[in-house]
């Protein structure tokens, strides 16, 4: 694939050859920023595990110490009450049918997360291969299937995030933006990292986690030491 010349100047100031301690990649992140908006800062940790097999698809959640730096767009399907509630706590869409036919119908995915009522999942069950492929589908176990709707609303807007592998075993979210304090950055590092690693199954055998790689939004990745960032 051609690089823009941009890009190609940012790989310059990245050793390809070498394994960058946390604390050297956070302090490289600033000089690698080139748009001019405030970039994301994106994490990727390349895992030793086979998503077919239903203990190794690693998924959770985690409210990140310092939050994203994202404004978070949340989605609610309810009724009643509880859309009033979730109204209240702040969500940027909340509906129950005429909003599962709007997307459809319509296509709209104008928003970060989805959240449920368990009563509207039977509902939602029909927009699912819409949902699915975007990691937007609501999950019990990504706490966005929930009758406690004003709490959800309220920590995905404040950084909760859902990391999950793919189908090659990697794990691909956003821990910050290059504003933030080195310290913060490093904090929500390690707290996510620590939270991939205490997902750690079983039946996996050897090196766990791979490789680990930090990128702005725009930026060329930095490979982490993965045997420095676990002794942290």
């Amino acid at each position: 694939m051609k690089r823009s010349k941009r890009y190609r100047e940012l790989l310059k100031k990245i050793d390809k050859t070498k394994q960058y301690t946390l604390d050297e990649a956070i302090k490289l992140l600033p000089e690698l920023k080139s748009a001019k908006f405030d970039e994301s800062v994106e994490a990727t940790y390349v895992l030793n595990v086979n998503p077919k097999f239903a203990d190794q698809n690693i998924r959770g959640v985690i409210s990140l110490p310092h939050g994203t730096g994202k404004t978070v767009k949340v989605l609610v399907f309810a009724k009643g009450e509880k859309a009033q509630e979730a109204k209240d706590a702040g969500a940027d869409y909340v509906g129950a049918e005429e909003l599962i036919d709007k997307i459809a119908k319509e296509g709209f995915l104008d928003f970060d997360v989805a959240i449920a009522t368990p009563d509207m999942m039977r509902f939602v069950g029909k927009i699912a291969r819409i949902l699915g492929p975007r990691k937007l589908m609501p999950n019990p176990k990504a706490g966005t299937v929930t009758m406690d709707v004003e709490k959800a609303v309220k920590d995905f807007k404040a950084g909760k995030i859902e990391y999950r592998v793919d189908k090659t075993g990697v794990i691909h979210t956003i821990v910050g933006k290059v504003s933030f304090k080195p310290e913060d950055l490093k904090e929500n590092i390690l707290a996510l990292t620590e939270a991939i690693l205490k997902a750690r199954p079983a039946s996996v055998k050897g090196t766990y986690l791979k490789k680990m790689y930090l990128a702005l939004t725009m930026s060329p990745a930095i490979r982490i030491n993965v045997q420095d960032l676990t002794k942290k």
